[in-house]
């Protein structure tokens, strides 16, 4: 049965993000902040969640390989810098001890009289918000695709590869249909890679989340990004239907025209493959 196999500390599967940082990820969302930034505050939440989903007694535990490219206007690279900055995919303890710095933050919370309270949090950065130039969406998935070829032939029993990549808009380095497809194809014994795609948009209009099927897409681009997308593992379908969404037979990782909430739901989604094992 595919995606079945037990994630350990002996046994770790690996998140792989892929971030658009091009110059049109500088407009605005409903949040106030820019497309960037919001994408990094939840990439930060992110991997701050997948390091307390490690900790137990004896401290972190590798039960995840993690890794960040960021592509725009400098071109394609790693998008973990500081101490993590010499390799692309890294052990979630590596995270855990090498944030590039601890922010202050302002967190609203519920007095219990109907008011609210402001509470200081400190909020560890791993990844900046940046925005600038084109969109070399190919040369960022070819670049995806060799870290996972070495990573499955590394760890041929292993859960496969997520891959989770946010853009706002169509690659200005060709077509990016034919890498997708093989990222896709490459494979553990436990199945072949997910690749999930979300579009993320500051326009008006309709929001399609895990669509099952492209006929009802009027928008090529949005019928590329669900060619590109991987068919959802009962599972991980599961945990989309737990978050309220309505779930077709065959539906993908795929959404267009996200707002906020469903960002950080596709984030929260797609890492989370099976629980890990307690050892």
């Amino acid at each position: 049965m595919p995606y079945s196999a037990e994630i350990s500390r002996d046994n770790p599967t690996c998140i792989l993000f892929v971030i658009d940082q091009s110059g049109s990820m500088d407009e605005k969302m409903t949040t106030g902040k820019s497309k960037a930034e919001f994408v990094a505050d939840v990439l930060n939440k992110t991997i701050y969640t997948l390091i307390t989903n490690c900790t137990k007694s004896d401290g972190v535990r590798n039960y995840f390989d993690v890794g960040v490219i960021g592509y725009g206007g400098a071109g394609v690279g790693k998008g973990l810098g500081g101490a993590l900055a010499g390799r692309l995919v890294h052990p979630i303890t590596a995270l855990e001890s090498s944030p590039l710095r601890i922010e202050d933050r302002t967190r609203l919370e519920d007095d219990g009289a109907g008011g609210v309270l402001e509470r200081k949090v400190k909020f560890p950065i791993w990844f900046d918000a940046t925005a600038s130039g084109g969109t070399p969406m190919c040369a960022a998935l070819t670049q995806a695709a060799e870290q996972l070829v070495a990573w499955c032939d590394s760890h041929p029993g292993n859960y496969p590869p997520t891959v989770l990549h946010v853009t706002d808009g169509a690659s200005t380095d060709g077509d990016p249909e034919s890498i997708a497809s093989a990222i896709r194809q490459l494979s553990t014994n436990d199945g072949e890679c997910l690749l999930f795609n979300i579009h993320v948009s500051t326009l008006q209009g309709e929001t399609i989340r895990f669509p099952n099927s492209g006929s009802t897409l009027a928008d090529n681009y949005a019928n590329l990004l669900f060619r590109m997308s991987s068919v959802l593992p009962s599972h991980v379908a599961k945990l989309a239907t737990d978050k309220g969404y309505s779930m077709a037979e065959h539906a993908r990782g795929f959404m267009f025209n996200a707002d906020p909430k469903d960002i950080a739901n596709f984030f929260d989604i797609g890492t989370r493959p099976r629980l890990t094992a307690d050892r």
